[in-house]
């Protein structure tokens, strides 16, 4: 036994004796102080290995109450940042750890203990082991659990996946958050709990606001979804944080959030999501603040044709640049991706221009509810050979048509792609 000798192990020994009569009798109060009182006594003396052994044998004594192991665990947990050492911390998490499973009374400490234990490991590198730990709990089953806490926890294990790249495991966990439950108006007072329902404990001082979490949580999702270019979805998280109310009151926040904003939507492909977003974009009034990108939307909702040169000579160095503003870098393959957004636009621009000329007959696919090309004039037809060009042209499927274009423009680096749509 370490310091105390004898001394302690007597006093431990008559505290031991008055919990065995507390808990015969039912006295809840009082067993709870006689158990807390051995706890104390271990820790003034430091003497950790007795404590560990205590808290085992308290909790597997017959008919111990509840109250008494939860009040214990709860005494324990506060020494574990006053351990002497690393080794000492981690043995003390470990036997409170297996005290407290199986046990519902004490899942929130059991929780708290696991996050402790898994951002150890993540400290010692050992990110997989930190993450197979945190999946080990359910939080979202915990009714007792303040939800900012729930919320921070499911993060924190979202985190970890990606860490790992576990994207799968990552997907599935964040579902366990509704984006809806951010909106949340958190200036209402707390409803009392009806009679038998669980009342809620309050969130420890260290769990950030309903609001810095969802912050948090799109940034996770846009971690989430630069695995697969998804840039659609990156631009939707951007915007989400753009509206928190701190990044909106801030230039220094909201500016850079508005930049990742502009680049997603010009990187993403057409579709109505993109456009409504595009559109809005271009309303809001703060982007009168970064005239650059204003213009680059701009380009995108009009029917004038893009030079790929002169719009990269453009906006190169504000690309670059984003390596040093908040998300960091578009990616890797973002380059590439908005050469083929620009060859996308140009070519659209060019069919509709044929359309209008009676260059080339389409019709609306009703059901699918797009625009199809179908065949071009008789003229056309009769003077001209049959390109592969011309012949996806006639089968009314613009999607390959555009597949084409992309497939065949590394043949015409140095053609401009306008001359080649007029020649053909």
């Amino acid at each position: 036994m370490e310091n105390g000798g004898g001394d302690l192990e007597a006093k431990i020994e008559m505290l031991l004796n008055v919990e065995k009569q507390m808990r015969q009798v039912g006295d809840v109060a009082g067993t709870r102080k006689a158990v807390t009182d051995i706890l104390q006594l271990c820790f003034e003396a430091g003497a950790w290995r007795t404590l560990n052994d205590q808290i085992v044998l308290i909790s597997k004594r017959r008919g111990q109450l509840k109250q008494a192991v939860q009040a214990m665990v709860q005494q324990a947990m506060q020494y574990i940042d006053q351990t002497p050492d690393l080794d000492t911390k981690i043995e003390l998490i470990k036997t409170l750890n297996s005290v407290s499973a199986g046990k519902i009374y004490v899942e929130i400490e059991r929780a708290r203990l696991i996050k402790k234990l898994a951002k150890i490991k993540e400290e010692q590198g050992l990110i997989a082991e930190a993450a197979d730990l945190m999946q080990e709990v359910a939080v979202e089953t915990f009714g007792a659990m303040a939800k900012t806490e729930k919320i921070a926890f499911i993060l924190e294990q979202v985190r970890l996946c990606l860490d790992r790249e576990d994207y799968v495991r990552a997907q599935i966990l964040s579902r366990k958050i509704s984006p809806r439950v951010f909106e949340a108006d958190t200036s209402k007072e707390k409803k009392k709990p009806k009679e038998g329902e669980a009342i809620v404990e309050e969130a420890p001082a260290d769990i950030p606001s309903l609001l810095e979490l969802k912050k948090i949580y799109y940034q996770l999702m846009i971690r989430y979804y630069a695995h697969s270019n998804n840039y659609l979805e990156i631009c939707r998280c951007y915007k989400s944080i753009y509206e928190i109310p701190s990044v909106k009151e801030d230039p220094a926040q909201w500016i850079p959030v508005l930049r990742k904003i502009c680049w997603y939507l010009v990187l993403a492909p057409h579709d109505p999501m993109q456009s409504s977003l595009l559109n809005s974009t271009l309303d809001d009034k703060n982007l009168s603040e970064i005239p650059h990108f204003r213009l680059l939307l701009k380009q995108l909702v009009t029917m004038e044709v893009i030079q790929w040169t002169a719009l990269w000579d453009t906006f190169k160095d504000e690309f670059e640049n984003e390596r040093n503003m908040l998300g960091g870098s578009l990616g890797e393959k973002a380059a590439e991706d908005l050469k083929l957004r620009v060859i996308e636009h140009e070519a659209e621009k060019h069919l509709s221009d044929m359309v209008v000329s009676k260059a080339l007959v389409a019709k609306i696919d009703r059901p699918m509810g797009r625009k199809v090309a179908t065949k071009f004039t008789r003229r056309q037809w009769s003077t001209k050979p049959h390109s592969k060009f011309e012949t996806l042209m006639i089968l009314g499927e613009v999607g390959n048509l555009l597949s084409a274009l992309v497939a065949i423009r590394n043949k015409f680096l140095n053609v401009e792609i306008t001359d080649w749509l007029r020649q053909n």
